[in-house]
């Protein structure tokens, strides 16, 4: 592998900056995160895409927010505009868990430390910036600002906010996959135009008094309940998202516009989706792959799970109501070319640790890849989140042939062993019969062939859970289609000789689920032979149709009441079940089953199994037989109302920027 030169990275420093030659910056990106030059980290792609369109950036990551701010100071004022990138997961999520205990490591830090970054990096650097240099524009990008761009629920301050351009007195929001919009922005400002001349630019978010509206108010523009209305009345709140969820999820989406005191935030639409070409363009940016030097035999967590892993394509339309992906990304598949995907594959296997497998060929979902609607004016008028929930569209292109060439091109380099899909799996896809007879037949191979040469042991899938009335609400495939999987997939590796398994993932306390749910779907995971093990408990997250039913109380798409566990204590009730294997929980499972009326589950679900041993508890531990563990956590898997943010930000799905 050839030695990398400091200069090849984006500058970090004043020195850095001079051993390119310039005395001048255009622009300068402040990022929560570490910088790692890869195209997993959202800073690192907004600054290669501004240096591919001709402009002098810097990155400074994870600048010290106390004292003097002098990491603030230090490449002093740009020419353009500051840009904050404030990391590749909402910060709160990022560092706490659902019952708000801090998280193990910061996954986007050095050596996994939870001190580099400040909660809501977003409003803190903004306000520093402000102060510093008041007439600069600042420019807001990421997960962070993307997903608070109108009225949202915070779950961790348990209120709901305003757009975050108020709080954090930035000029405007670039959400979503910003590539284009922070582009196009530079090249306004850069050619002498104000931020005024950008007020009508594709995917960003402005505040204007009524007046300062572009065209004014027009009867294309879709006004939602202001925030004042939405704090009086919550199912204000829910009516809002449900049109917060279409116009993110539409090719051609209209204008929002929502009153704030007397101001006024207006999101335009987004830029079309990707083509191939220019998501190529993102993707085959210079970048080195690695971390800064600055980073040297420091460990940086969310770089280990990625390095040897490629995104092959963005957007999801799955929908699912937990998920920030269709307000991020959007539904539609905005696919890299093979020969794009081939080079990158290329590029990991030249990197000095590289031992022949890929830990990831996926995406979103990882079997999406060129998937989109048979015929785009359809599309062009489709306003559902998802095009595979309450059933797959009859317009959708289910043909994985793409996908399943791709495979075989990846495992013919040289240099590849193995290559393993490491993100989620949508099955219901896999089982889905269209009755054109080449799209079945190469999904049935797919399936044959995902399960005999990807699977490193393990093939995570996500049903979620076992209620329909749940899963409706979830948007997710009926419990039974898992079960049809499952039994594919036994019955596929027993043929072949195969000892995989798979891994179920769960989620308690979402939006409709009550303890009796959480008890039957405990009883049929055993009756499957499932231990179940990863655990995940729903994290309100903004911007999400799950959080909204959480924090209202209505479903936003039919304003019907919907329930959900909000207490530590209701909670922890419906997260019991999931241990019904563990001796020590079994005393706490039969009460809470006799409590909730459903003492005929007591035998089932319980039967089999040996009395509980005598085990002391202190201090949040368990003693058993003389030896001390720690007590399992909440949601060893991380945020339920963002796993495809967390798992996605770090395995391929990029929310970047």
């Amino acid at each position: 592998m050839t030695e990398h030169r400091l200069s090849e990275w984006l500058p970090t420093t004043k020195k850095e900056v001079e051993l390119r030659g310039w005395d001048e910056l255009d622009v300068i990106l402040f990022s929560g995160d570490a910088y790692v030059d890869h195209p997993s980290f959202g800073a690192a792609v907004i600054g290669r895409a501004l240096e591919a369109a001709g402009w002098r950036v810097a990155i400074v990551p994870q600048p010290d927010w106390h004292g003097d701010f002098r990491d603030f100071r230090k490449l002093g004022r740009p020419r353009l505009f500051f840009g904050i990138s404030p990391g590749c997961m909402d910060s709160m999520v990022n560092k706490y868990t659902a019952a708000r205990r801090l998280r193990s490591e910061d996954a986007y830090s050095p050596d996994g430390r939870h001190d580099c970054r400040p909660e809501y990096p977003t409003i803190v650097y903004t306000r520093i910036l402000k102060q510093l240099y008041p007439d600069v524009p600042v420019v807001l990008g990421g997960i962070e600002a993307s997903m608070r761009r109108l009225t949202h629920y915070d779950y961790w301050q348990d209120s709901l906010r305003r757009c975050i351009l108020y709080d954090s007195g930035a000029d405007t929001i670039v959400y979503g996959m910003g590539e284009r919009a922070i582009t196009e922005l530079s090249h306004i400002l850069g050619n002498g135009g104000t931020l005024a001349d950008a007020h009508d630019l594709p995917q960003t978010v402005w505040v204007h008094d009524r007046e300062g509206i572009p065209g004014g108010i027009t009867p294309d523009d879709i006004v939602l309940h202001s925030h004042e209305q939405c704090l009086a009345d919550k199912r204000c709140e829910a009516e809002n998202y449900r049109h917060i969820e279409e116009e993110s999820n539409k090719m051609h989406a209209q204008r929002l516009i929502q009153q704030t005191g007397r101001q006024y935030t207006v999101v335009n639409p987004p830029f079309p989706p990707m083509t191939t070409e220019e998501i190529d363009t993102s993707f085959g940016y210079p970048y080195t792959r690695l971390p800064h030097p600055k980073y040297k035999n420091k460990r940086i967590p969310a770089y280990e799970m990625i390095k040897h892993s490629v995104c092959i394509h963005r957007g999801c339309f799955g929908g699912c109501a937990f998920c920030t992906i269709s307000a991020h990304q959007g539904k539609f598949i905005a696919s890299r070319s093979r020969q794009s995907i081939l080079d990158e594959v290329r590029a990991v296997a030249s990197l000095d640790d590289f031992r022949g497998n890929l830990s990831d060929l996926g995406g979103p979902s990882a079997n999406m890849y060129g998937m989109g609607g048979k015929d785009k004016e359809k599309c062009a008028r489709c306003k559902r989140p998802s095009c595979i929930h309450p059933r797959i569209c009859p317009n959708l292109d289910t043909n994985p042939q793409a996908l399943l060439d791709l495979y075989h091109a990846v495992d013919s380099l040289p240099g590849i062993k193995k290559t393993f899909i490491g993100s989620g799996v949508r099955y219901d896809l896999l089982l889905h019969r269209s009755g054109d007879e080449a799209t079945d037949r190469a999904t049935a191979a797919y399936t044959r062939e995902l399960i005999c040469r990807h699977v490193s042991g393990r093939l995570k899938v996500a049903p979620e859970h076992t209620s329909d009335e749940v899963l409706r609400l979830m948007r997710k495939p009926s419990f039974e289609q898992f079960e049809t999987f499952k039994r594919l997939f036994d019955d596929i590796c027993r043929r072949e000789g195969l000892r995989q398994q798979i891994i179920p993932y769960f989620i308690s306390s979402h939006p409709g689920c009550h303890e009796a749910d959480m008890a039957r779907l405990a009883l049929i995971t055993k009756r499957l032979d499932f231990h179940l093990e990863q655990i995940q408990d729903f994290t309100p997250t903004p911007m999400t149709i799950s959080t909204e039913m959480w924090y209202t109380g209505y479903d936003p798409y039919t304003l019907q009441p919907v329930f959900s566990a909000k207490s530590p204590e209701e909670k922890q009730a419906q997260r019991l079940f999931f241990f019904w294997y563990k001796p020590e929980e079994r005393r706490p499972i039969e009460r809470e089953l006799r409590r909730i009326g459903l003492g005929d589950l007591i035998q089932p679900l319980l039967g089999g199994y040996p009395p509980p041993q005598h085990h002391d508890r202190h201090d949040g531990r368990e003693k058993t037989r003389g030896k001390e563990r720690p007590r399992r956590q909440d949601d060893s898997r991380g945020a339920a109302g963002n796993r495809e943010e967390r798992r996605g930000a770090v395995r391929g799905r990029r929310r970047r920027h």
